[in-house]
């Protein structure tokens, strides 16, 4: 499954590991404002990987948990959907805005397995300093670069460079960060 190889989701381990994943974000999702350290220690229970102050604001829902990294000081709003059946990798300073998607897995264009419940997954990538609006989504496979900022609502399809701005559905780069302005641009979120 993490390498991107077709699998069965109903496999008994992957069940069981997604059910792992479900009772602690559950616990997450329910855990009280004012025990922030008890949130954060299934948090890190959760979470394969996590970085120190990161932030993370329920709801979040994940597929396993346990494949997602967050780097440090990263702060992901509330309603993330991280699908993490391949890994999915987020940098240092990482800004993510309400309700964006992180989506891992993909299906078969054959109607025959997918019928027969084959699934696969390619792993995503998102570079230190990244802002993603609010309802982003990122699709299987994708690398953003450091520092690039991708516009609310945006369906990011393909890889984004660093250093840039893109918006849209798919997601194009508008300008480099550095370019001067020709006209003023609403903000991202």
């Amino acid at each position: 499954m993490l390498a991107g190889d077709l699998y069965l989701a109903d496999d008994p381990e992957l069940e069981a590991d997604a059910l792992r994943a479900a009772d602690l974000g559950e616990r997450y999702n329910a855990g009280s404002v004012t025990d922030l350290p008890a949130r954060h220690a299934l948090l890190r229970e959760l979470i394969g990987e996590v970085g120190e102050d990161v932030v993370v604001r329920p709801p979040l829902h994940v597929d396993y948990g346990r494949y997602i990294s967050i780097g440090a000081r990263t702060f992901v709003n509330c309603g993330a959907v991280m699908l993490d059946v391949a890994p999915i990798r987020i940098g240092e300073d990482v800004q993510i805005g309400p309700n964006v998607q992180l989506l891992t897995p993909t299906h078969p264009l054959d109607p025959e397995q997918r019928r027969a419940k084959w699934e696969a997954a390619r792993p995503i990538t998102i570079g230190d300093n990244v802002w993603l609006g609010g309802g982003v989504i990122v699709c299987p496979g994708v690398t953003i670069g450091a520092n690039t900022v991708v516009g609310a609502g945006s369906v990011v399809t393909r890889d984004l460079p660093p250093d840039v701005i893109a918006v849209g559905n798919p997601a194009r780069v508008l300008r480099a960060l550095d370019e001067p302005k020709d006209r003023p641009s609403p903000p991202p979120v």
